[in-house]
Formats: C-alpha cells, structure tokens, sequence
C-alpha cells in the first residue's frame, strides 16, 4: 500500500492546543487526588476482569505520583503535537485507536494489578511516527522518525519487565498498537514535484540540465560554443553637446 500525507504542512493552533487540552486534563485529575484525598487508582486497567476494561477508557488520566505524571507530560505534548503537525487528516484516527488499542493489550496480557498512566498512549505514539517514517521513506518522515528515536530510544527498555512498578506490559500493549497503526493506516500526502520531474520538462532548455546527457554524463562546453550562445549585445553611443548655463552666458 502507497501511504501519502497532505502537503503542505500547515501550523494551526490545534497542533499546539490539542496536546495542551490531555495534559491539562491528566494534571487536574491528579491536582483533584491531591486536594481532595481521592484515589482513583482502582480505574485503572485490571487484566481479565470485566470492571477492569473501564480503565482502557480511564487509566491515561491517572497517574501515581507527580513523578510518574511530570515523566509522562512533555513526551506526551511532543509527540502528540507531531501527530498532529504531521498526520493531520489521521490524528483522530490514531488518538482513538491507539488509546483503546494499548489498553485492551493490557487488559489481555497484564499481571493482576491496576494499570494506570498515559505511558501506554506514549508508546504507542512513538511507535507509529518512527515506524510510519520508516514504511513511507518520505524524507520528512524518515527525519521525524530518526528524530524521535533519538529523543526517545530508551524507552525501548521499559517494554521489559526492567522495574517491577513500572507496566511494562501497558508499555508493550502501546507499542504493538502503534506498529499496527503504521502498517495498515493509510497516510495521504503530496509529494513535491520538482521542474525536472514534471512531463513537459525540456532539459535542453534548462541552463543547468544541458550540462548533461540523458544518461546523467557531464557534457563539457567549449567557451566558443557558449560565446556562440550568447545574445549579442548593442550600445549606441548618443553624443549631446553641452548646453550653456545663464551664468556662463
């Protein structure tokens, strides 16, 4: 399947307000835990129970500690913002599903614990924009995706039961979502097309192609051959005597 992406790629306040709208909504929940003594751990993803699918829904707005929510909110801002900026016309597409997609992978494959946090929708982020570049071999993508994994290619570590706290398995469950996004979400874009690739293009009339031939050889000009080409230039001398001034009078 060809995969395309609208061009240009335009800036609006939604790349930006969007992304901002989830964190202050996860930062909320917990100010509300915080000022209110609640806990609303038990929300979370519980595998294999039916109370426990609520948390598919629930469990990216609920965080543990202001630690677990901080590591969580700028990956969670960048990444979405480039959903957005990059895949404009399938960012709810993506957001829907890899939200529900991470979570039932977690309900399916978890331990019996409550999983909370938006890691999971992290991961599963991260992994569309880094498999998508790579499946489309568009260069804004492919950049976008080596950017990301510099950023945050180790998170690559925690889809292992590295830390017994931490749900490598909500971890797991995103990723997984995210590489099936990529694979079979259609993307639509429109690639540049540069002068020399258009059908009407003559490169004998381009001062730089006729350097070359159809194969690509370099063609050396003889400075007589491009002294031939040049358009010769007329100047008409026009002479026009002085005329006297009233003080030389």
């Amino acid at each position: 399947m060809k995969s395309k992406q609208q061009h240009p790629f335009v800036f609006t306040p939604e790349v930006v307000l969007l992304p901002f709208l989830f964190i202050l909504i996860i930062w909320f929940v917990f100010w509300t835990e915080v000022r209110f003594g609640f806990r609303f751990n038990n929300y979370g993803v519980y595998p294999r129970t039916f109370t426990g699918l609520r948390g598919v829904l629930l469990s990216p707005f609920i965080h543990g500690s202001m630690r677990h929510l901080w590591n969580n909110t700028i990956p969670l801002f960048l990444l979405s913002a480039a959903v957005i900026y990059f895949y404009r016309s399938q960012r709810w597409t993506i957001f829907i599903i890899g939200l529900l997609g991470s979570g039932f992978l977690t309900w399916i494959i978890g331990r019996e614990a409550n999983h909370i946090g938006a890691s999971g929708f992290i991961y599963v982020l991260m992994s569309f924009i880094f498999f998508k570049g790579i499946i489309t071999k568009y260069y804004r993508f492919v950049a976008l995706s080596l950017i990301i994994m510099f950023l945050y290619g180790g998170m690559l570590w925690y889809l292992f039961p590295v830390e017994e706290k931490i749900s490598w398995e909500g971890h797991l469950g995103g990723f997984v979502t995210g590489f099936l996004l990529a694979v079979f979400l259609p993307v639509v874009y429109v690639k540049d097309t540069y002068e020399w690739e258009k059908e009407e293009f003559v490169p004998d009339n381009d001062p730089f192609m006729k350097h070359f031939d159809e194969h690509g050889n370099f063609i050396e000009i003889l400075p007589d051959e491009v002294e031939a080409e040049l358009p010769t230039l007329k100047v008409n001398y026009i002479y026009v005597e002085n005329a006297k001034t009233d003080e030389e009078e």
